[in-house]
């Protein structure tokens, strides 16, 4: 039961990165302002996820992990709550922050599992809960078309809050407290800069296809945000308790594997993005498929439960080969769907076989990649360092965001539409990804066993006397 409690939690948090996506055309009409403005509605969860994730971890570490799964649950009850009674602008941007702080429950879960599981199921679930945030992308786009479609926009954000207080109370009931706190403080001056220095750097990314990537604004965050996180790198260095511990990090199982994470998330979002628009193309483009934003997100749904078919498959193929020959298969695959998707552009069914193909591909990745963290690292930085591998995850779906869409308005015909061109572009570049991802984790070094520190369960608070 806790493991699919955990696996529900994460699925419920990564949906929220894609459920306003289908109203993003409308969100200037239904929230009174501008474009410009309404665009921070989906970029400012994406921020605020990315400073959460290695944050969670380590209070996690220091507080215990239930403890912090269940905080972060709560916030993702009082964010979709704020979004659902949302009529303008400032109040959605509050609710969506707060939607994307809730994203740390899908690393602490993740670093949780290794505690609370039966070694023969630990690889299991934690692959598992790792594809759940390729699944809750992948399936949030139509699961909201059809929500927004049927019923008024706000019922998006009532559904996100009802689930999210199913998962608060499965944490507090079914979910055991390990007694895994250990002593420590909270490295505060440390988050402030990991925090102003990645979005300072993401802004800049993920709007440089707006101001241009030489305007002033995109250097200026893109370069002001590395400044502050070489700053960050260097304090951390000089903590006695540093929020992340950057000499384990700096080994290289861990930091190649982070590396991976880079070029797999550039991967999976990729094709979160060039495939919806190939599929909602008018077809008097000659290229173009003309489905509907409803028919689209059908198309690559599979996608999404094909991530979770393959976690079990990753689990087997992790405890046969191990983790990092498991990474270098998923990132193969992974390629190997966007050179499929290349050469299958002409009907619906043939890109879904592609999404398939680069979904199941992404579902083995990810699952090794907790792994290889896990199996580096003490015990005491478990969640520490898995939240930091999200972290790169997400840096490397920012990344592709920005580079698609550069890719996409390279090359347009006379009414702005991508070219065809355009596309096989994205479908070279994704793959070229991929393929980076297979050499980086051809040079992770093999992993040394970890036996875990034994931990105290607390029977969940249903079956005390």
């Amino acid at each position: 039961m806790p493991i699919v409690v955990l696996c529900l939690g994460g699925l419920a948090a990564a949906l929220t990165q894609t459920m306003v996506v289908p109203i993003q055309g409308e969100l200037p009409a239904l929230l009174g302002s501008t474009a410009d403005n309404t665009a921070w509605v989906i970029t400012i969860t994406l921020l605020a996820a990315a400073v959460a994730m290695p944050i969670s971890g380590r209070l996690a570490d220091l507080l215990g992990k239930q403890r912090v799964l269940a905080a972060s649950a709560a916030i993702l009850v009082v964010g979709s709550a704020v979004c659902a009674l949302s009529a303008t602008l400032a109040p959605m941007l509050v609710g969506r922050a707060l939607q994307g702080v809730a994203m740390g429950f899908i690393p602490v879960g993740i670093s949780l599992l290794r505690e609370i599981t039966p070694p023969a199921m630990t690889g299991t679930a934690i692959a598992a809960m790792s594809a759940t945030l390729g699944v809750g992308g992948a399936i949030g786009l139509p699961l909201s078309a059809w929500i927004a479609d049927a019923h008024d926009w706000h019922a998006l954000f009532w559904v996100s809050t009802g689930a999210a207080a199913v998962i608060l109370l499965g944490v507090v009931f079914c979910v055991p407290h390990v007694h895994d706190a250990h002593p420590g403080r909270i490295d505060w001056t440390g988050a402030v800069l990991l925090g102003i220095g990645l979005v300072g750097f993401l802004i800049g990314i993920s709007k440089a296809n707006a101001w241009g990537w030489g305007d002033p604004r995109t250097l200026g965050f893109i370069v002001g945000g590395v400044v502050v996180l070489v700053l960050w790198g260097w304090f951390e260095l000089a903590q006695a308790e540093p929020l992340v511990d950057l000499r384990t990090t700096a080994q290289l199982p861990v930091l190649m594997t982070n590396l991976a994470a880079v070029a797999i998330g550039f991967g999976m979002m990729a094709q979160a993005i060039v495939m919806p628009q190939l599929l909602q193309l008018p077809e008097a483009t000659g290229y173009g498929l003309g489905q509907t934003i409803l028919q689209a997100g059908l198309w690559m749904a599979p996608g999404g439960l094909m991530m979770m078919v393959f976690a079990p498959i990753s689990s087997l193929l992790i405890k046969r080969f191990g983790a990092k020959l498991t990474l270098m298969v998923g990132a193969a695959v992974l390629g190997a769907g966007y050179l499929v998707a290349f050469g299958l552009m002409d009907a619906a069914w043939k890109l879904l076989i592609a999404s398939c193909i680069t979904s199941a591909g992404v579902g083995i990745g990810y699952a090794a990649m907790p792994t290889l963290i896990l199996d580096n690292v003490p015990m005491r930085e478990a969640g520490a360092a898995v939240g930091l591998n999200s972290l790169m995850r997400s840096i490397g779906t920012t990344l592709a965001s920005a580079i698609m869409a550069a890719l996409l308005t390279s090359s347009a015909t006379a009414s702005g539409l991508p070219t065809e061109r355009a596309f096989q572009l994205c479908f070279i570049v994704g793959a070229a990804a991929a393929f980076l991802g297979v050499l980086i984790g051809a040079t992770i070094p093999r992993n040394r066993d970890a036996a875990p520190a034994p931990v105290t369960v607390e029977e969940p608070a249903s079956t005390r006397n």
